[in-house]
């Protein structure tokens, strides 16, 4: 089967199928998604963040595969549980709640809200519905304001004893701001545009996390760009810096700028050096900037979706500069992953391996597992590939 065919199957065949049958909450909406292997549900809590996610993922197939009833009800029943049971009364939404809807637990972060930006404004691309495209940039406005707002969103750590600033919010801002200005246009939110908001998170980006001397991307940094040197300050996510990477490159291609796209296989090139494991193959989690060890003692274990961040980064970089290097980083990841994920007994992948490729836990979904950086990889690499 040739690559446009295989992403497309996996994704329209095997990937979709398995949440529709399993994932779908048809007496209350939403999404389930704490999934045994075979799709059962052994949980009915729900992830705020996924309900955001699989609405964005339903109404997307929908705008790139056609409209059919049961993408567009499932989104539509994402859409309406969120917007009925996942704001606290201060606006924020919660990280969690019950199968119906009762709220569990808010977290500092607001990439709930982030998530439901991105699903309103497809479904308003989708629908015309007026209503998602107020929600989408009232829940942007929500995430800027908590992202980047000084004293809005609470310490990670007394900032007083140890100041320190991270690269989430800037490139899940790029990623964010990028889908709504594809489908609500470069709106204006928070007194920026869309591509300004962009413009501001590659700013920092560059001048903050990029490290030239050490070939990294750092996670966390002190506020001037300084490194912190302690477990977490010197902790590198390989799959989180390839994502950025592609990112960027994707904003490089909308602009046609090739200082964005250069920016991007920057990155691509020095976190793939760092988080491609020689040994065994695969995307390792976590590396530390100096190789000294990782406190988290997952950082050697093969998580589904770096893997699918690198296969977007190297396909998109060889598309681009048509580099043999990229083409070939590609086959790598490509294969490893397509060789260890997959179910082929019950369909979709699983979510954890151990360093060698072989499964660490059975599970489908959980909490942080559910339908978003699989489907968004098969739909972006099946383009690419195209």
């Amino acid at each position: 089967m040739n690559l446009p065919d295989l992403y497309r199957h996996t994704l329209l065949d095997d990937v979709i199928p398995f949440w529709l049958r399993h994932g779908v909450d048809r007496e209350y909406g939403g999404f389930l998604t704490a999934l045994d292997r075979d799709g059962s549900v052994i949980d009915t809590d729900k992830s705020v963040w996924f309900q955001g996610r699989g609405a964005w993922t339903f109404a997307t197939l929908c705008l790139k595969y056609g409209d059919r009833p049961e993408w567009r009800d499932a989104a539509a029943g994402a859409i309406d549980f969120l917007r009925r049971y996942c704001f606290s009364p201060s606006g924020k939404m919660y990280f969690t709640v019950t199968r119906d809807g009762r709220p569990l637990r808010m977290r500092r972060y607001v990439f709930s809200e982030s998530f439901a930006a991105i699903a309103c404004a497809a479904w308003h691309r989708l629908t015309g519905e007026e209503q998602a495209r107020g929600d989408a940039l009232r829940c942007f406005a929500t995430y800027l304001q908590h992202s980047f707002t000084p004293g809005v969103m609470p310490a990670k750590v007394d900032p007083a004893t140890r100041p320190m600033t991270g690269i989430g919010p800037l490139m899940i801002g790029i990623a964010t701001a990028q889908e709504l200005r594809r489908h609500l246009g470069d709106v204006i939110v928070e007194d920026r545009s869309m591509t300004g908001w962009i413009d501001f998170a590659i700013d920092r980006i560059e001048r903050l996390f990029m490290k030239p001397q050490h070939r990294a991307l750092m996670e966390v940094v002190a506020p001037d760009g300084g490194i912190i040197d302690h477990f977490d300050g010197r902790t590198l996510n390989p799959g989180h810096a390839l994502e950025c990477a592609w990112f960027l490159m994707e904003e490089g291609r909308h602009r046609g700028a090739a200082r964005l796209i250069e920016l991007g296989t920057t990155i691509l090139d020095w976190m793939w050096e760092r988080g491609w494991d020689q040994q065994f193959g695969g995307i390792f989690y976590f590396r530390d900037l100096r190789d000294l060890p990782v406190q988290e003692y997952w950082h050697d274990m093969k998580f589904w979706w770096p893997h699918n961040e690198a296969e977007i980064a190297t396909l998109m970089a060889w598309k681009l500069t048509g580099r043999q290097k990229y083409a070939d980083w590609h086959r790598l990841v490509h294969d490893w992953s397509f060789k260890h994920f997959p179910d082929p007994e019950h369909g979709e992948w699983y979510g954890y391996l151990h360093r060698d490729g072989s499964v660490s836990t059975r599970l489908k979904g959980n909490m942080w597992k559910g339908l978003f950086h699989l489907p968004r990889m098969l739909m972006v690499c099946g383009k690419l590939a195209e």
